[in-house]
């Protein structure tokens, strides 16, 4: 759903129905995934005892009702292209996973960096990407990190934030999560509630996965709880040349 939020086409207006069109059409330009390749695109673990903020937390086999030799992930780390003429050839990497460091929810856009460096001539051949953020949880806003001279006759470059949170400008608490639903519910707006052939085009794309690994056709990886990430799923995306952006929130 956030993928589709991201990478979809306008829709015509606000309402329910052309938003999840929108999302539809999305879901079904998705590149199916190659079984014989999902190892190169997937990677699923499970978290062992580690702390959390400096408390002790418990394993996911430690926990009361898992089964010991429990095979479940609880993290998840994707590839995934998209076939369209505006997304054509741009990968997309999605994680998420319990018993991490922080709690957080965000899209990052990472800007293609210029072809030609106009500081190459002073050691800046490459520079880091400018950065859009849209931040979801644990509280919404928006951030933009992008480089600028420093002030003086040198040409030093430095990263600079602009930042926006919906909290600390508008000064309310934003509802959480379900309470927008259920307020949803009580309006009948149906936008976020997810129509029936975008969980079909979702079920399309996502079972030959679940099946996958059910068969134990893709390796379980361990992750310690309170991590930031770990070697397996940082690969993933460093094969392509690319990082994860640091999440870790206080």
């Amino acid at each position: 759903q956030i993928l589709a939020l991201a990478t979809m086409e306008p829709p015509v207006s606000f309402d329910a129905d052309s938003i999840r069109d929108e999302k539809v059409k999305l879901f079904r330009a998705i590149r199916p995934i190659d079984i014989k390749t999902i190892n190169d695109n997937f990677i699923r673990a499970q978290y062992s005892p580690g702390k959390i903020k400096g408390k002790q937390v418990k394993g996911y086999l430690e926990e009361e009702g898992v089964a010991k030799n429990s095979q479940t992930e609880t993290f998840v780390a994707a590839k995934l292209l998209i076939d369209n003429w505006r997304w054509k050839g741009v990968p997309f990497y999605l994680r998420t996973g319990k018993a991490m460091k922080s709690k957080d929810t965000e899209i990052a856009v990472y800007f293609k960096s210029v072809p030609h460096s106009l500081f190459a001539a002073v050691g800046l051949d490459e520079m880091p990407p400018n950065v859009l953020v849209f931040q979801i949880q644990p509280e919404e806003g928006m951030s933009l990190s992008f480089q600028a001279k420093r002030p003086g006759s040198k040409i030093c470059m430095t990263t600079l934030n602009m930042n926006f949170n919906y909290k600390n400008v508008f000064l309310i608490e934003m509802p959480e999560a379900y309470q927008r639903l259920l307020l949803d519910c009580m309006l009948g707006d149906q936008t976020l509630f997810t129509r029936y052939d975008s969980v079909e085009a979702s079920w399309r794309l996502l079972e030959p996965v679940i099946q996958a690994w059910q068969g134990n056709e893709s390796k379980l990886h361990i992750y310690q709880a309170g991590s930031e990430s770990f070697p397996a799923a940082d690969n993933l995306i460093e094969t392509d040349g690319r990082k994860w952006k640091n999440i870790s929130i206080d």
